[in-house]
């Protein structure tokens, strides 16, 4: 075991702490990462809080990480020393079942290893990226273009990923109207993306403050949710609804922007239950779907979109002692538009 200096969180809802970790020694097929960047992810204070279930602590949260390859396995083909890496939200899968079979590791049957507060097939806690370093085996690490700004690049791996499957899935593309509700981390990616696809994009947000953001970033369109007089202009307007937000929203009310045969994709979380009637779905056979991340290919796609397109997050970069005070800003929403952590802070004085 090799050790490896990290933020943790000593238990549910605790301060940040500079400790270290155990990273495993590489196996046959493993890449030692070197981690230079990582996001803040919602879903790294719903864990560091315990707002998901139970946690494993100390804890190391991040799943948004970039870095560079400072040794191999001597099985490993696809990587070499040097190399611009990324990791996201997990870290091993069976490998077996149908989903790993199509690629679509995320949901593998037996359940994907997360990055971070999981348990590997071995028993391994899993560490996550506010860390110096990080061993993950070769097929769930992604290569980073060099196109690529390497600290907005971060947030791509979660964030970015997020919205560009379901965006994929459901076919965004010249001729579709996608609405995108929430312009924070995720949903200013899906912006972007979605623009970047070709589809006429409408922001929905709670307030017009962020509009000049959204039209810049490739909105077609903003409306504030805030003003009744939106969902009854936008009756029945679009094709896809990505709803970014974690927190529970007037479902049937939205279901109401969909045209005939829409669908409205959940990719936040909220932890309380949501509730909707059936008549929502029924009348234009709508549907209400969820998402989560990509396979590792569809990752790789991603990354490579980006890099053509000249898509990255936009980010504010923090150092290692900023991080509990970015987490509250988070959940005041006041960051435009994603945290990323400058790992060589860590060791910093």
């Amino acid at each position: 075991m090799a050790t490896t200096a990290a933020l943790v969180v000593p238990a549910a809802g605790a301060k940040f702490e500079r400790s270290t970790v155990e990273r495993r020694e590489l196996r046959e097929r493993d890449v030692l990462i070197d981690i230079k960047f990582a996001g803040i992810c919602h879903s790294d204070i719903h864990q560091a809080k315990e707002e998901w279930g139970r946690g494993t602590y100390p804890l190391v949260p991040g799943h948004e990480i970039a870095g560079v390859v400072a040794a191999v396995g001597p099985a490993v083909t696809k990587y070499a020393v040097g190399d611009r890496v990324g990791v996201g939200c997990f870290v091993d899968s069976c490998g077996e079942c149908e989903a790993c079979e199509a690629d679509e590791e995320q949901y593998c049957l037996k359940g994907a290893v997360p990055t971070y507060n999981g348990k590997g097939y071995d028993g391994e806690i899993t560490y996550g990226g506010y860390s110096q370093s990080v061993v993950v085996t070769e097929h769930f690490v992604v290569r980073i273009p060099e196109a690529l700004p390497f600290d907005a690049a971060a947030p791509l791996l979660c964030a970015g990923i997020t919205v560009y499957s379901p965006l994929r899935h459901w076919q965004a593309g010249p001729g579709t109207k996608v609405a995108v509700v929430g312009m924070g981390g995720l949903g200013h990616m899906a912006v972007k993306i979605a623009h970047a696809l070709g589809a006429e994009v409408t922001v929905l947000s709670q307030t017009l403050s962020k509009e000049s953001d959204g039209l810049r970033l490739g909105a077609d369109h903003y409306y504030a949710t805030g003003d009744k007089a939106t969902f009854r202009t936008l009756r029945r307007s679009f094709d896809l609804i990505i709803n970014t937000v974690s927190a529970n929203l007037p479902l049937d009310a939205y279901l109401g922007l969909l045209r005939i045969n829409g669908t409205m994709v959940n990719l936040g979380a909220p932890p309380e239950a949501s509730s909707f009637s059936v008549f929502s779905l029924l009348g234009g056979r709508r549907s209400l779907a969820g998402s989560s991340v990509g396979g590792i290919r569809e990752t790789q796609e991603m990354l490579d979109f980006c890099a053509e397109h000249g898509i990255a997050s936009e980010i504010e970069l923090i150092g290692a002692d900023e991080v509990d005070e970015a987490y509250e800003r988070v959940l005041r929403s006041d960051v435009r538009y994603r945290f990323v952590i400058d790992i060589a802070t860590l060791t910093q004085e």
